[in-house]
């Protein structure tokens, strides 16, 4: 069966354009380390410079309405452009950026007025956004977040912690989730907020962590916690209504598990590896050349490939507007066992050298090293591999009289 895509002449004609303006619009001297550490703040002024000018063209979030910012472009256009920007090592958008995948949310939930003052900004790369969704007790399970938003006139005032969130650096607002009853059953009792970064009472702690590197070579390892004391916010940046935050808080989760079909980028690393393992020799020959080596490298070209065609079709599914069930979570619960196995695959293929970084002996350019600790980290994030088999269980239907519905998207 042949998955590779095909293109007519008309994207192909689009595909040399994206190119080009490429070539001359990527701020020189970017780097495409896997190591967030290798990434100063003059990286990420030039990778936000590069999601400013994208933003302009309409590319940084192609699929979204031209109205608010978008390019309106259709999905044969995004993988192109996606396509594209992973040729050069680059991811959409070029740095951790939390907004433009979950502006959905906004253009689903938000009122006319509220989609007129957040998307453009976001859309076009004016601004970048975190999303504050675990807390010290809540994670998995988001309808236990006790960070606390209570009414006071035309505001909300904000208390509570959220952690692992975020990137090393810049942020400019908070996309989050916050308990506005406590009295309230569970679901009913959670809204949603847009808050700005630099209000009085904010607090941004770095934690360190030992996972690293972000998808396509964007940073995206480096995680803080954040800490709201009195924190006053209009109630015009409620989002959704007020104890209506679970039902945005489908389309967040169903987005973030992977049903939004938000890449299909290819893994990258498994080609690195390939090259590496056919350019360098060990006694004498290529690794490449040691039938166990081709076997391991033949396992890191499988997973990758699964991943890359889940992804496609969840992409596929969004964009055509096709009923979708436990494919997100599906997709994302391959991508992190896939991950996680994939440590030992490359540790048994590169031996003790997967483990370091270093210019002399760091396999692949550091990339193998990230992929050691960023492997078993990726576990957690965006809702376990437990909490993504739970999903996949509720929506066949299995323990239950009626199967549970994937969460309402644009």
């Amino acid at each position: 069966m042949e998955f590779e895509l095909s293109y007519t002449p008309e994207q192909e004609a689009f595909r040399k354009e994206v190119r080009a303006w490429l070539e001359t619009s990527v701020p020189k001297g970017i780097s495409i380390s896997p190591r967030e550490e290798d990434h100063p703040r003059e990286e990420w002024d030039k990778r936000r410079e590069l999601g400013h000018r994208l933003g302009q063209k309409g590319w940084l979030w192609p699929t979204m309405p031209k109205e608010y910012g978008g390019g309106g472009l259709t999905m044969d256009q995004t993988i192109i452009i996606d396509e594209e920007l992973d040729r050069l090592g680059l991811s959409r958008p070029p740095y951790y950026d939390a907004g433009g995948r979950f502006a959905p949310n906004i253009l689903l939930w938000g009122t006319d007025e509220q989609k007129k003052t957040f998307l453009p900004p976001i859309l076009t790369g004016e601004v970048c956004t975190w999303q504050l969704l675990t807390e010290p007790e809540a994670g998995s399970d988001l309808a236990s977040v006790k960070t606390l938003a209570t009414r006071d006139g035309d505001d909300y005032v904000i208390n509570g912690h959220k952690t692992f969130v975020g990137a090393t650096h810049g942020v400019d607002q908070f996309w989050t989730i916050c308990m506005t009853d406590p009295k309230a059953p569970r679901h009913e009792n959670v809204s949603w907020f847009m808050i700005p970064a630099n209000l009085p009472g904010i607090t941004i702690m770095p934690l360190e962590l030992m996972g690293s590197g972000g998808e396509g070579g964007a940073p995206g390892g480096h995680k803080n916690s954040v800490f709201f004391d009195n924190v006053r916010i209009p109630a015009f940046n409620l989002v959704g209504g007020e104890n209506n935050g679970w039902k945005v808080a489908s389309t967040h989760l169903e987005i973030e598990h992977a049903g939004g079909g938000l890449s299909v980028n290819r893994n990258r690393l498994e080609e690195r590896v390939l090259k590496y393992c056919k350019e360098t020799q060990r006694d004498g020959e290529p690794i490449a050349a040691d039938q166990d080596a081709r076997d391991l490298l033949m396992e890191l070209h499988m997973d990758a490939e699964s991943g890359r065609i889940f992804s496609l079709r969840n992409f596929y599914l969004v964009h055509a507007k096709k009923p979708r069930t436990y494919g997100g979570s599906q997709s994302s619960y391959v991508r992190k066992m896939a991950g996680l196995k994939n440590t030992g695959t490359m540790g048994r293929l590169l031996g003790y050298y997967a483990l370091t970084s270093d210019a002399q002996w760091g396999p692949v350019e550091g990339y193998v090293e990230a992929q050691q600790r960023s492997g078993i980290v990726a576990v957690h994030p965006g809702g376990t591999a437990d909490v993504q088999k739970l999903i996949m269980a509720r929506r066949i239907g299995i323990g239950r009289t009626s199967r549970e519905e994937a969460g309402q998207l644009v």
